[in-house]
């Protein structure tokens, strides 16, 4: 078993193909056949099914998969880590990010990384924390945003910032009452994450009431529609739609006698030096969730609001 064989048989599983494998690695197609075979009679078991159009993996063929690209990723990380002795820090970083993180921070972060480190390659991966989390253990991530995370030896976790979870609702008119209680929660039907709901019930324990909850919905976007035709209210962290609250579609209502919050988190695994790369980048996500701490963006309407100072001091950084 070598490095080649390994290299060959992700790229073949990753496309699916051996013919198209070939054309990608530019390696006649008889050759990763026989690099296929190698690894099959070492192992002593069949990786691949071969079909009329294209490969199917075995049950172990999938498990050496899972195996063979950690493999490769502990191989660049090794790479980055040596390189990173330079004066320039560079290779690839891994971030992970939720649904409703992903779309306030990444467009400022790839803008000071346009600046700040071009020669690092960023990837993305989005999902919930718990996936997340497992996703750092696995080394399929580098550093993550995590919500509320247990605490474990495991992982290194920094906290950025908290902030209030709300009802979303359309706006409405003037004199209504523009908040809700932890009793209206147990009666109200409202649409969430699961993640999230899971944390309102966890926090509302000493209310002793529990979020009702009409549907859980993973899509964020599907949530936004839900409630922007008066359809449903949600159950949400503040900032997830804080651009439809400044342009007075959607109105967020506190609730007002108990302290529901989520808390963001920066991790990272703890056994492993991050390299130069994955420095950068973790702290140009810190930067970039004190900007939108600054802006009010995790704030209730008027509890925080952005002063004519920072609008221009975060244009100027943007431009």
């Amino acid at each position: 078993m070598d490095l080649r064989g390994i290299r060959y048989f992700v790229q073949i599983a990753e496309l699916g193909s051996m013919t198209r494998a070939a054309q990608h690695l530019r390696v006649a197609q008889p050759a990763l056949s026989r690099h296929i075979r190698a690894l099959e009679e070492e192992l002593g078991v069949a990786l691949m099914v071969r079909l009329p159009r294209g490969v199917r993996l075995t049950t172990a063929g999938r498990q050496f998969l899972d195996h063979c690209q950690r493999i490769l990723r502990e191989l660049a990380r090794a790479q980055d880590e040596l390189r990173s002795g330079s004066a320039t820090a560079q290779g690839q970083v891994i971030l992970g990010v939720s649904p409703t993180t992903g779309p306030l921070l990444l467009p400022g972060l790839v803008e000071r990384m346009r600046r700040q480190c071009p020669q690092i390659s960023l990837k993305v991966v989005e999902g919930f924390s718990n996936q997340l989390y497992d996703w750092l253990l696995a080394g399929r991530a580098d550093v993550a945003i995590l919500t509320n995370p247990a605490n474990s030896r495991a992982i290194k976790v920094t906290a950025l910032n908290s902030e209030p979870i709300v009802v979303f609702a359309r706006p409405q008119p003037r004199g209504a009452r523009k908040f809700i209680t932890a009793a209206d929660l147990a009666r109200t039907p409202v649409v969430s994450t699961e993640a999230i709901r899971i944390i309102a019930d966890e926090q509302l324990q000493r209310h002793e009431v529990r979020v009702r909850v009409e549907a859980e919905i993973d899509s964020v976007e599907a949530i936004r529609r839900l409630v922007l035709r008066g359809i449903s209210m949600a159950l949400m962290p503040v900032s997830t739609f804080h651009e439809d609250i400044a342009a007075g579609q959607l109105a967020a209502w506190p609730i007002v006698d108990a302290n529901i919050h989520r808390i963001l988190t920066l991790a990272q695994r703890a056994e492993r030096r991050p390299s130069a790369a994955i420095d950068e980048v973790a702290q140009i996500v810190v930067a970039e969730v004190r900007a939108l701490v600054d802006e009010g963006v995790f704030s209730l309407p008027g509890a925080a609001g952005v002063t004519p100072k920072q609008k221009k001091t975060r244009t100027q950084e943007q431009a």
